[in-house]
């Protein structure tokens, strides 16, 4: 066996390492670049206004469970991201947003952007994320003031408000978290009587029509009519929002086994606390809020391992002792087409909430991931070391005319 014959081991272990590296240093290398939003038109501090809302550097993972969610709201850190679900931020704690049905046929003010190939892009009202991390859908944005889904009257003249993204369907993810403070037209709007941010400005003209009214006994009576009308109005809406008029509903596209379903309720009182469960405590929500027309909305995660069929949906509120239920039907997602995909879904879904982020490693596994691939590499240069240095001395050995051990002469092979 000549040199030229021996093997070559050194170029395919050299292939091997650069492999092998790129593997394991191609998600610690790989940035995210940072969640940008910007808004496109000038939302009206009157009434509502659809606006063009555009992302780049979201982090797109296809076929992963989920997407995110863009909201029109408030968040406690608008120059920071302490707000953020992934960093233990709490929905009507740390960020208010306007509520809407979890619907691709919604009121425009929640929006549903799924990851490409997602078994839930169905059900996505804002697109999907393309590949390259961009997305764009439109927003309702209802005014300078609103009511959040936990019942708390929000005044956008006196915090910052914004659009805000998170992960979708309860799952964490620290990529596509974001918020872009959004300003409305009119320095004035949403100014009170003493020039002080979140006054009512319905307050100022209702304070000149009782200053007209206070100069004159006319006005006097004419305002003394007007309360009784207020009276009798009052006493009309009482009487709708008895407990026997309480209704609760639920989005029935949104029952589905592991995922968020979203309920409304109306005909309680104004600014009472209700609770709401599931059958006998299998899930629980609240307490929530009810408006100032004793309406209520929120979401409820249903659990993965919850039986498909009929369940019951109660709400119960604190002071009136109003029970209400409703019969909801649970199904199972007929996107979900293999075991496999279902096993994806949930390994994706745990690492989200484990780690707070999405297919990116935390500093202490890119540590473990860097180490683990100097000990790859330190070993297969010893092993490419050890195997030039037998070849050098075979090479030595047989231009010397010894044989190396185990090595018989062509011509005593011969001679035997």
């Amino acid at each position: 066996m000549t040199p030229r014959n021996l093997p070559r081991p050194a170029i395919p272990l050299i292939a091997l390492v650069i492999v092998v590296a790129l593997a394991l240093l191609g998600p610690v290398l790989a940035a995210h670049a940072a969640a940008k939003v910007t808004v496109s038109g000038q939302p009206d501090p009157d009434g509502a206004t659809t606006v063009r809302v555009s992302g780049s550097g979201f982090q797109s993972i296809p076929k992963a469970f989920g997407g995110i969610y863009v909201f029109f709201g408030w968040v406690s850190d608008p120059s920071g991201g302490s707000w953020a679900p992934s960093r233990g931020g709490v929905s009507g704690d740390t960020y208010r947003y306007v509520p809407d049905a979890e619907t691709a046929q919604n009121a425009g003010y929640q929006r549903f952007v799924a990851f490409p190939g997602s078994s839930t892009e169905a059900e996505a009202n804002g697109g999907t994320i393309a590949s390259n991390g961009t997305w764009s859908t439109d927003l309702v944005v209802p005014g300078a003031r609103f009511e959040a889904a936990d019942g708390t009257a929000v005044d956008c003249t006196a915090v910052q408000c914004g659009i805000i993204t998170i992960g979708a369907h309860g799952v964490r993810n620290a990529n596509n978290e974001s918020f872009t403070p959004v300003t409305f037209a009119g320095s004035d709007a949403g100014t009170g009587t003493d020039g002080a941010p979140g006054g009512d400005a319905g307050g100022a003209e209702n304070g000149v029509s009782n200053d007209a009214a206070g100069s004159s006994g006319a006005g006097n009576e004419g305002g003394t009519a007007a309360d009784a009308d207020a009276d009798a109005g009052n006493e009309a809406d009482d009487k709708s929002k008895e407990p026997g008029k309480a209704s609760l509903g639920v989005d029935q596209a949104t029952a589905v086994v592991g995922r968020v379903m979203s309920f409304g309720a109306q005909g309680l009182e104004p600014g009472e606390q209700v609770s709401v469960t599931l059958d006998d405590g299998v899930v629980a929500v609240g307490p929530l809020v009810a408006g100032n027309h004793g309406e209520v909305a929120g979401l409820v995660e249903l659990p993965s391992d919850l039986r498909t069929g009929t369940h019951v949906l109660r709400l119960t509120g604190a002071s009136s002792g109003t029970e209400i239920e409703t019969e909801v039907t649970v199904t199972r997602d007929p996107a979900e087409v293999s075991a496999a995909e279902e096993a994806e879904d949930a390994a994706g879904a745990a690492g989200g909430a484990t780690s707070g982020t999405t297919g990116t490693w935390r500093p202490e596994e890119t540590a473990v991931g860097v180490a683990a691939l100097l000990l790859l590499v330190v070993i297969l240069s010893s092993l490419v070391t050890a195997l030039k240095r037998r070849a050098d001395r075979r090479r030595e050995e047989r231009e010397a005319g010894d044989p190396p051990p185990g090595d018989v002469p062509a011509e005593q092979e011969v001679r035997a």
